[in-house]
């Protein structure tokens, strides 16, 4: 061919015909590297030799899922109902306690009288106290009720409790009170049991 039947229609539309296919081989060139990525995502999702399809493998992991689900939902419950279990168990376990020193009788003997109250979060339980004098002690339990002695609590007994349900006053200051008050020194005790 010469330069001449290049510039004629015959030639023009070579040319045209000839851009036309280098573009489209650009673009199948395009096409095979995108899908060339493709395929690897894919199998990086799908792991080498497998034959299934990216909807097949979204199938799999959905029941996968829904599985692992129901299974999470009956831990879930299992779990919720021994909780529940526990709950009512510790409710009747000792949750509140105090112990109060002070001198029963003014001997100046280094507080070595006590009262311990042990209570559950119902505010129930005992109060144990223990008189000491020079050449005896004497213990005494009384039961509690909601915060409320079943016998007579002494001061002690009831401060024990107080503070055994945050709010009572100091240990400290309940042995001043009980320093001032006047107790029988013929050695019987006024507190009962």
């Amino acid at each position: 061919m010469t330069a001449t039947s290049l510039t004629d229609t015959q030639g023009i539309l070579a040319l045209g015909a000839l851009g036309v296919g280098l573009l489209a081989l650009i673009g199948c060139g395009v096409l095979a590297r995108s899908v060339r990525r493709l395929r690897s995502a894919q199998t990086l999702v799908l792991g080498d030799g497998s034959e299934r399809d990216l909807v097949a493998h979204s199938a799999v992991l959905q029941e996968a899922f829904e599985a692992l689900q129901m299974y999470s939902a009956d831990v879930a419950s299992r779990l919720d109902r021994r909780l529940n279990d526990v709950e009512v168990a510790l409710a009747g376990a000792i949750s509140h306690h105090a112990l109060v020193r002070y001198d029963a009788y003014n001997e100046l003997s280094g507080q070595q009288s006590m009262s311990i109250a042990l209570l559950d979060d119902r505010h129930s339980g005992v109060v144990l106290t223990c008189i000491h004098h020079r050449d005896q002690a004497r213990v005494y339990a009384k039961q509690v009720h909601e915060g409320q002695g079943e016998l007579e609590l002494s001061p002690e007994e009831g401060q024990a409790v107080r503070v055994a349900l945050g709010g009572g006053q100091s240990v400290a200051a309940a042995a001043a009170a009980r320093s001032q008050a006047a107790l029988p020194t013929d050695g019987t005790d006024a507190r009962g049991a």
